[in-house]
């Protein structure tokens, strides 16, 4: 089979909804010295790439346009560039990107690859960065360990889940908030659920039956509140506001940023291959319909990651048990 000599990503040329994303061809393009070429098999939305697309993330506010997007991605290498070493044409690898993931191919430096793990799915694998990073570097903030008895809110979402599990595996007794609806997918987990909502306080002081140590706030809402109520002293307390920082964090492009980066992602790989935690995809999109796949995301009601892939097996949509909860009177 002969190689594709033209590649695809989608860009945007003004903020705006995900419709603003439009498919943009253009010739293969051809790594440079210490860059890999690699055809993207899958790759994540997330939150941050549909805040800087609408503008309401501008950290990178003078960035020139068009924009691509997306920032996670595994694939396969598919051409090297002068004096990369570590890599082979052929291998399965994880990257990160600070944008540009949305697309058939993409050209990388090498040092923002690590290989994929044999035990790791692909369509796992495309979710892995963002999601898994922020987790673990907020984790290893707190310093969780088997001492502590930590809240984690939206723990069902995709970074939620991940911080839970390592939690849990690292020892720490979990307690995640969620709607009713996620109890059996966290229970599953080994996580303690509690439900949203007044009284959450109390609900939680009783499931946790000992001092809460740590409170990790996806949700965004009232943990600060909640938090003090249990008696979680303010630097064992991470807002939505902490976790922006984080992630921007993870997306810078110097040198020292995407080396650490790095560093976070190979660990996220190591514990994803070990077993340590499992990454819930609960839609998988062809990449054409990056579209709907922004617009699921934004319901907030999808549970672990969604993710694009390039090779679907079939593009023919099945109805989710979420959709059918969704449809309920």
């Amino acid at each position: 089979m002969r190689a594709p000599t033209e590649a695809f990503t989608y860009r945007y040329t003004h903020y705006g909804d995900a419709d603003v994303l439009k498919r943009h061809q253009y010739p293969m393009p051809a790594p440079g010295p210490g860059e890999v070429l690699v055809e993207v098999i899958s790759t994540a939305i997330n939150h941050m790439d549909a805040f800087l697309r609408n503008g309401k993330e501008d950290t990178w506010h003078d960035d020139p346009w068009p924009r691509s997007s997306g920032s996670d991605f595994a694939g396969i290498v598919r051409r090297c560039g002068p004096g990369v070493t570590a890599l082979r044409v052929g291998a399965n690898v994880v990257g990160h990107t600070r944008t540009g993931a949305h697309a058939s191919h993409i050209v990388v430096p090498a040092d923002q690859l690590v290989a994929k793990h044999v035990a790791i799915e692909w369509e796992v694998a495309g979710g892995l960065f963002l999601a898994g990073a922020t987790a673990l570097e907020t984790l290893d903030d707190l310093r969780i360990g088997p001492s502590d008895t930590v809240v984690i809110s939206a723990a069902a979402g995709g970074v939620g889940s991940i911080e839970a599990q390592v939690a849990k595996y690292r020892g720490a007794r979990v307690i995640g908030t969620c709607g009713e609806r996620n109890f059996d997918y966290l229970r599953q987990l080994g996580i303690t659920p509690v439900r949203y909502g007044e009284g959450m306080a109390e609900r939680i002081r009783r499931a946790a039956g000992a001092p809460v140590t740590a409170y990790i706030d996806n949700f965004g809402k009232d943990g600060r509140e909640v938090a003090a109520a249990l008696g979680v002293p303010p630097q064992c307390y991470r807002s939505s506001a902490d976790r922006r920082q984080v992630e921007l964090r993870l997306l810078r492009d110097d040198a020292e940023s995407v080396s650490h980066a790095t560093q976070v992602l190979q660990r996220v790989v190591d514990l994803a291959g070990a077993g340590a935690f499992r990454l819930l995809v609960s839609g998988l999109y062809p990449i054409e319909d990056i579209v709907d796949a922004f617009e699921d995301l934004a319901k907030l009601h999808a549970r672990g990651k969604i993710v694009l892939a390039t090779r679907p097996v079939t593009r023919a949509r099945t109805l989710r048990a979420r959709e059918v909860f969704e449809r309920m009177p």
